[in-house]
């Protein structure tokens, strides 16, 4: 026996040791990671504008657009004082069936969603390899059969991967990351995305900048607000700038045309056509001839990337974690619009689908997630405040009221909304929303990759885990009444809607107050 002992300790020795030291690592990188958090964090408090006080909020609709051959992209107004709290920019695009909106690249991490059509996405990534390669071609030389030559052949096209992307596709975009779009489909494709100028990768300032390598992405800009115009004539001012010095074209219009020569071992008349300085197509062109090498996109793929690691273990191995991904594999895309998809239902009322870093680990790096919702006919969403993120709003469809209350009870919006709206939601700030006659659906973005919610009604609310006697006292208020706000919705998010219109109206008043109660005590 005492053999048996001596021989064991060595090895329970070896195992105290080996659990001591990966206990030990663990501790260490969760300290890192949180100390990265905590950075990141005050980055974005250092970055972003510190005195907000928002007074009142509004729903905003782009007040810049710049007109292409083939489409339109347009800008929310980036000096609004909301936008400059929450430090994002906003930027919607619709490009045409066969536009090709140009390779550029922007100085901050970006959330697009596809709010209509379908396309390609092609991405530049240093250092990855060109794993894309389309087969050589035999071409037909007229004219040299005297030389005994009738054919030859071209090298294969070689590029980085090729994504394709469909209505309901949430795609994550980090920032200095070279982009290009194509409509590949037949009807026109519509995209809007937020920017996080706040976010440690940008260490510019909060103007968020589209980085352009092809044409001319200004020849024509029609704008809409008076109030930039002249913002931009006093910072040109300041700056000694005179506008009619300023040279339109993309990042190689700046160089000079020898130099390019010389690096590209070209002549100046392509160097020309790559300075794009005489381009008047816009950023968003028209490519007919088109045939870029791009798996095609099949719906049996998606469907069995979303089944449970349980059935694909024998074929494909276990479920991905984020941990084996690289850089040049890592997933961009989501798709936020199926109804499967949706992680809160509500059969009479709606559903909520949400995206973070957990479901797409490229999310952590971003520091970004995203919500979409849809709320039936006159469906109510439970008030809530988003506890570490600011909500950038964008309505796809549909009308409905949306009341937003400040820290000191204050309403600071109450009024509808419709579709191509955009609404900020500060952080902390509590929102209620209400569907209209034809219903509503909107994409929220946050500025945050685990964004934490906290309902005010409803089954998992702040107000039903608080004891019957907190309530009383706080609202002053009977035991019966107590148990009345606590227990009369048994549904988690999303109310279902009354056909009465005046009943959900009444509704929606009862709820703000309840709201505006809460904070005040």
């Amino acid at each position: 026996m005492e053999i048996k002992l001596r021989s064991l300790l060595p090895l329970s020795l070896c195992f105290f040791l080996l659990f001591s030291c990966c206990f030990a690592q663990i501790e260490q990188q969760q300290g890192f990671l949180w100390q990265k958090l905590q950075q990141q964090q005050q980055h974005r408090r250092g970055r972003a504008k510190t005195d907000c006080r928002i007074q009142s909020l509004t729903a905003r609709e782009p007040t810049r657009r710049f007109d292409s051959e083939a489409g339109t992209t347009e800008f929310w107004d980036r000096n609004s004082e909301e936008f400059e709290c929450a430090g994002v920019g906003a930027v919607r695009n619709e490009i045409q069936p066969q536009g090709l909106l140009l390779p550029h690249y922007n100085n901050a991490p970006q959330l697009l969603y596809i709010v209509e059509g379908r396309g390609l996405l092609g991405t530049v990534i240093p250092g990855c390899a060109e794993t894309f390669e389309s087969p050589q071609r035999e071409r037909s030389m007229r004219g040299e059969e005297s030389r005994g030559e009738s054919q030859y052949r071209t090298g294969g096209d070689r590029h980085q991967k090729v994504r394709q992307f469909r209505q309901g596709d949430v795609l994550a975009l980090p920032a200095g990351l070279t982009l290009w779009f194509y409509n590949n489909g037949q009807e026109r494709l519509v995209t809007v995305a937020l920017l996080d100028t706040s976010n440690p990768t940008n260490q510019l300032d909060q103007q968020f900048r589209h980085f352009f390598l092809a044409g001319n992405p200004n020849p024509r800009e029609q704008s809409g607000s008076r109030y930039e115009e002249e913002i931009k004539g006093r910072r040109e001012q300041e700056q000694g700038e005179q506008p009619q010095r300023r040279q339109s074209g993309n990042l190689f219009g700046g160089f000079e045309q020898d130099l390019l020569a010389d690096v590209f071992n070209v002549d100046r008349e392509l160097v020309r056509n790559l300075q794009g300085r005489e381009d008047q197509r816009g950023r968003i062109v028209r490519a007919e001839r088109f045939d870029v090498l791009s798996p095609e996109f099949e719906e049996r793929e998606e469907e069995q990337s979303h089944r449970p690691s349980r059935e694909r273990e024998g074929r494909r191995g276990s479920q991905p974690n984020g941990l084996e991904e690289t850089i040049c594999t890592m997933r961009l895309r989501e798709n936020l619009g199926r109804p499967s998809r949706a992680d809160v239902y509500t059969p009479r009322g709606g559903r909520i689908s949400t995206l973070n870093s957990h479901k797409l680990p490229i999310l952590n790096f971003l520091q970004l997630s995203a919500e979409r919702a849809v709320l039936y006919q006159n469906a109510v969403m439970a008030p809530h405040w988003t506890m570490n993120a600011h909500s950038i709003l964008y309505i796809l469809r549909g009308t409905g009221r949306i009341q937003v209350v400040g820290d000191t009870g204050n309403s600071v919006f109450n009024d509808e909304v419709r579709e191509g709206q955009m609404l900020v939601v500060p952080q902390n700030f509590a929102v209620v929303k209400r569907a209209g006659n034809q219903g509503l659906e909107y994409i929220a973005f946050k500025t945050n990759d685990q964004a934490m919610t906290s309902p005010l009604a409803g089954r998992l609310s702040a107000i039903r885990a608080m004891p019957e006697e907190v309530l009383m006292n706080s609202y002053q208020i009977s035991r019966q009444d107590a148990k009345s706000l606590k227990y009369n919705r048994e549904e988690a998010a999303v109310f279902a809607g009354r056909k009465s219109t005046g009943y959900s109206t009444r509704a929606m008043e009862y709820a703000l107050t309840a709201v505006e109660a809460f904070l005040k005590a």
